[in-house]
């Protein structure tokens, strides 16, 4: 029975790697239509909640370096889909922002939710529940709006 504990089918971490893996591929062929990579989607999800933002927040808010947010803010950029900009009263701190064309995207990107629910075949709820549990797991268990 014990050795029921170390089968790989069992888990947690190899669930957890293998559901983001898949996760990243049921995105792809949404994001691509919007000329977006995953990561960029969640640097603009990010921005589209607050901006501008520093670029040191903006890597804290999605849990990633900032040498490897860095290169996806200049893509973006070279889209031109958000701004770069030091402060004035720190030029230490990097400052990014949407421009127009990345505020526009937002309304496009409203049917990506709706198409992952489809694909994936799992409600609002099933999502929110799904969310919340890796939240609690992630240490990202922060008040949410569901």
């Amino acid at each position: 029975m014990d050795d029921d504990l170390l089968k790989l089918d069992n888990q947690l971490c190899f669930a957890v790697v293998t559901a983001a893996r898949n996760v990243v591929s049921v995105y792809r062929p949404i994001l691509e239509p919007l000329g977006l990579t995953h990561p960029q989607y969640l640097v603009l999800l990010a921005l589209w909640e607050r901006s501008p933002r520093s670029l040191g927040d903006l890597a804290a808010e999605l849990a990633m370096e900032p040498a490897t947010l860095s290169p996806l803010i200049k893509r973006l950029e070279a889209q031109g889909r958000v701004s770069r900009a030091r402060r004035a009263d720190d030029e230490r701190v990097l400052d990014i922002d949407l421009t127009e064309q990345g505020r526009a995207l937002r309304r496009d990107a409203l049917q990506v939710p709706r198409q992952i629910m489809e694909r994936v075949g799992m409600d609002t709820a099933e999502i929110v529940r799904l969310r919340d549990a890796l939240a609690r797991f992630s240490g990202r268990d922060r008040a949410r709006v569901s």
